[in-house]
């Protein structure tokens, strides 16, 4: 019996200095978070479409006078693998906050003031806060394209230099 305790008590010290010293040797280790969610729909949304970032840059107030525009900044929602009948539209609805003072455009937060944020569709036509705007679709993939601004909220707007930022969230509905 004797010898059982020791061999016992043995085999734990060499498995916890084995442990010890596997623990020290690391270069390094971490926590990989996998995510996602199962939507009914007939297309995926690609996980680079989901969660964007859209940078307008540094426009200059003398750019954005009585109503003056930056450059629009293109950004795309790719939506992957679509299983459908041919000709199937969806409608991609844009919610926020509207701008106080251009009701059409978005509002921004920050220090700066004085402008509003513009979205438009592929084709250059602007998108009003909580309207669908419908694209056809095809089986595959599909790219939904779509642009952001800023734009001077008018003649009599005092524009203010700082920095801005918005949310705008999207929907999508299949019909």
């Amino acid at each position: 019996m004797r010898f059982n305790k020791m061999s016992v008590a043995l085999g734990l010290g060499l498995m916890m200095t084995a442990s010890l010293a596997n623990a020290v040797n690391s270069q390094g280790a971490g926590t990989v978070t996998i995510k996602g969610s199962i939507i009914d729909a007939p297309c995926s949304i690609n996980p680079g479409s989901q969660d964007q970032t859209i940078d307008l840059g540094q426009v200059s107030k003398k750019q954005l006078a009585a109503g003056g525009k930056s450059t629009p900044v293109p950004f795309n929602i790719k939506l992957e693998n679509c299983d459908f009948t041919a000709g199937k539209d969806v409608s991609v609805t844009f919610t926020g906050q509207a701008s106080a003072a251009v009701p059409t455009l978005i509002g921004m937060t920050g220090t700066a003031s004085g402008a509003s944020i513009g979205l438009t569709d592929g084709s250059g036509q602007l998108i009003k806060l909580g309207q669908p705007s419908t694209m056809t679709l095809q089986n595959g993939s599909n790219t939904l394209s779509f642009s952001a601004y800023l734009q001077g909220d008018g003649a009599s707007a005092t524009i203010t230099p700082g920095v801005f930022q918005s949310t705008v969230d999207f929907s999508l509905d299949y019909q």
